[in-house]
């Protein structure tokens, strides 16, 4: 038999874990790691990973990819920096696993998306293309969302 946390204690997990989703949000271009940031809350990794994906539907590490290829998508859309520059300035070491996660997540790789994104976004602005052009992740993508081709 498992016991319920008091709301005392859930209240205040939720709030540690709001700093976690926080840091990650600011500070998405640093070398993040579990461990880090799990210590940074006075929490252990796996505790953090397990109560991170109950709260927010995702591991600490797929959100903070999440937010490094919106930051990417941005940057790619301006056209000024190459993918190799785009992948070290989000905060990943390896354009392998940058251009991998980041055709995982939009569906096409990061130099096809720049290209893509060229085309397409003559004279959109630019809040309504980050708008649209929003990562989700492939296999829990709502089928008929809107795509920029």
């Amino acid at each position: 038999m498992t016991s319920r946390p008091d709301p005392a204690q859930r209240l205040s997990d939720l709030a540690r874990l709001r700093r976690v989703r926080d840091r990650i949000d600011r500070e998405y271009a640093q070398p993040l790691d579990v461990e880090a940031l799990a210590r940074g809350v006075h929490m252990s990794a796996g505790h953090l990973s397990r109560q991170f994906r109950l709260a927010y539907g995702e591991s600490p590490y797929s959100y903070l990819m999440t937010r490094r290829i919106e930051r990417a998508m941005a940057l790619l859309r301006r056209g000024d920096l190459s993918v190799t520059e785009v992948c070290f300035a989000v905060g990943c070491s390896s354009l392998g696993t940058f251009s991998t996660r980041f055709t995982e997540l939009v569906g096409v790789p990061p130099s096809v998306y720049r290209q893509q994104v060229a085309d397409a976004q003559a004279g959109i602005p630019s809040c309504v293309a980050k708008q649209v052009t929003r990562p989700v992740r492939n296999r829990e993508a709502p089928g008929g969302g809107p795509h920029i081709t």
